[in-house]
């Protein structure tokens, strides 16, 4: 008679149409955790692939016990198919985040559970470089680690770190508590504190497929990021107003003067039009920061689920 048993590490793999670059990724996944002495599962997430992303996946599954499959109804982004592969993962010692593009090696996480062992609840891989990358992504990413170094206060997020690290249990089930609707998981993974170490290594290009990312998403994604992790910009804005707002004092004081002790003629129209759009720009930006943050409190306020499951096949490792 068998019955079911927990790893001890599950590996989480949020993934959307990666068809191509799966069975290679799972071949590398499975050679790199042949010697780590613990007993591990693979939760795939498929997060509304267009491709047979789910098809690959079920293949994996019935070739190896060790593979869990999570299929989400819809597509609703990295950072909730992640959220679901956490939820999902049945480890009973620690987690590695990964993804599927083999940009981030399989054969590193020997090294995240070496230090993990070493007394750490949270061990971040953190790159050396980003081959395969444009020299503006580079430079964009390096200033958003900037900007939020600079925004985070207490709470600072390692500079060139993605998502992929290993938590242990203890510091999964703090990460689970926190249910908000806008996730920005490198935010949250830094926000849950617990002793961390980086493990340095170097990044490879994108091994098949295409990237899901454009400049757009990018900028879009930093938006999110930092509005989720701070609320820095509406101090910005504060700050912003108030200096306009001394601007536009100063300015009437030394039309009044010229105009009463000097005879000046008050600046004509295309002056007055000028200080009007550059006030009004400003208020509108202002106005966006602000209903930025008011559009997540509404979000909130609906308390929907973050996601939810087509389908959950756990994976089917047994003892005797």
């Amino acid at each position: 008679m068998t019955s079911p048993t927990a790893p001890a590490l599950s590996v989480v793999v949020p993934a959307y149409n990666e068809q191509e670059v799966l069975p290679e990724f799972h071949r590398r996944l499975a050679e790199a955790l042949e010697g780590i002495g613990m007993v591990w599962e693979v939760v795939y997430v498929n997060d509304g692939s267009r491709d047979t992303t789910l098809d690959v996946m079920a293949g994996l599954q019935a070739a190896d016990p060790r593979v869990a499959v999570v299929n989400l109804s819809r597509n609703f982004g990295k950072e909730i198919a992640l959220t679901a592969g956490l939820d999902h993962a049945r480890a009973s010692e620690a987690v590695v985040v990964i993804d599927a593009d083999l940009q981030d090696p399989p054969e590193v996480i020997p090294a995240l559970i070496a230090t993990w062992r070493e007394g750490f609840d949270v061990v971040y891989a953190q790159r050396n470089t980003r081959e395969g990358e444009t020299w503006v992504k580079k430079a964009t990413a390096a200033g958003f680690y900037r900007v939020m170094q600079r925004v985070g206060g207490k709470v600072q997020m390692p500079r060139d770190t993605g998502d992929f690290r290993l938590l242990s249990r203890r510091a999964l089930d703090a990460l689970l508590k926190l249910r908000e609707q806008h996730r920005f998981m490198k935010g949250l993974f830094a926000w849950i504190g617990f002793p961390a170490k980086a493990v340095r290594y170097d990044r490879a290009p994108r091994a098949a497929g295409t990237t899901k990312w454009n400049y757009w998403k990018l900028w879009n994604f930093s938006l999110e990021g930092i509005t989720s992790f701070t609320v820095a910009p509406l101090k910005v804005a504060t700050y912003v107003g108030l200096l306009t707002a001394i601007g536009a004092v100063l300015y009437l004081a030394q039309l009044l003067v010229r105009t009463f002790f000097f005879g000046n003629p008050v600046a004509g129209y295309p002056s007055l039009l000028a200080v009007v759009l550059f006030l009004g720009g400003v208020q509108m930006m202002m106005l966006g920061i602000i209903g930025e943050y008011l559009g997540r409190i509404f979000n909130e306020t609906k308390q929907r689920p973050l996601y939810f499951t087509e389908r959950y096949s756990p994976s089917r490792l047994t003892e005797g």
